[in-house]
């Protein structure tokens, strides 16, 4: 009976960091393998750092896969996703829709998706009647759909017209109609290094191509983090990146 009491203490004692760090970091980034991690200086930034990682556990560390490199944000910078609302500081903004801002937090990387046909897993080819809807009073709220099955609502891209989506990442950010937290945020091909967006993350196209191939796995999430939030979130974060 002791040698059982034994054992029980010491595999608590062992499984006790990663236990902690489940409990403090939220999902999907607790089960990631892959991720996508965008930093930026200042909630008002709308340009920032994005690094890859990847790790063979979920509860092993972060390997830096290749060197940072320049990604442009939202024209107003970023803003916590309602989910994240728990991170965000005081006077920290929440993502609405139509302010401009990307949203920060953890999210899954949806489909890839494009002009042309791929070979990528879940790929979306986009087609002439592609629209992505951002009326919040439409069931069809921050979804990727056909245009002849929302009517005529004003609020939606008309994607197969946007050049700058030729190639490109869903990001699975959470549907919240109620509370008009955005819509249809994607990882997309840039104007240009200095334009910011609507709220997409976009770097060249090059680089978006890179970013398909990379997330074409399982458990591949996209973090957006102020560099405010470090210490906040200094478990779920590579280690390098934590420490700045």
């Amino acid at each position: 009976m002791r040698r059982c009491f034994a054992f029980i203490v010491l595999f608590c004692v062992l499984a006790a960091p990663w236990s902690a760090l489940a409990q403090s970091c939220p999902e999907p980034v607790q089960s990631a393998h892959r991720l996508i991690l965008v930093t930026v200086a200042t909630l008002t930034s709308s340009a920032g750092t994005l690094r890859l990682f990847e790790r063979a556990r979920s509860e092993a560390g972060w390997r830096l896969v290749g060197s940072g490199e320049p990604v442009t944000l939202g024209k107003k910078g970023v803003a916590w996703g309602r989910g994240f609302s728990g991170l965000a500081g005081h006077d920290e903004p929440l993502k609405t829709e139509g302010d401009k801002r990307t949203p920060a937090g953890f999210y899954t990387i949806g489909q890839p998706f494009g002009f042309a046909a791929s070979p990528l897993a879940r790929y979306l080819q986009l087609r002439p009647e592609s629209v992505c809807v951002e009326d919040p009073s439409s069931t069809a709220y921050n979804t990727i759909t056909s245009g002849s099955l929302v009517g005529r609502t004003s609020n939606r891209e008309n994607m197969r017209a946007i050049r700058l989506y030729r190639r490109g990442l869903v990001v699975d950010y959470p549907t919240d109609a109620e509370h008009r937290a955005g819509s249809c945020i994607f990882i997309h091909v840039w104007k240009n290094p200095t334009s910011g967006t609507d709220g997409c993350l976009t770097l060249p196209e090059e680089r978006v191509a890179a970013l398909q191939k990379f997330a074409d796995a399982q458990a591949t999430v996209l973090a957006v983090i102020p560099e405010s939030a470090f210490g906040r979130l200094a478990e779920c974060l590579p280690a390098a990146t934590a420490k700045r």
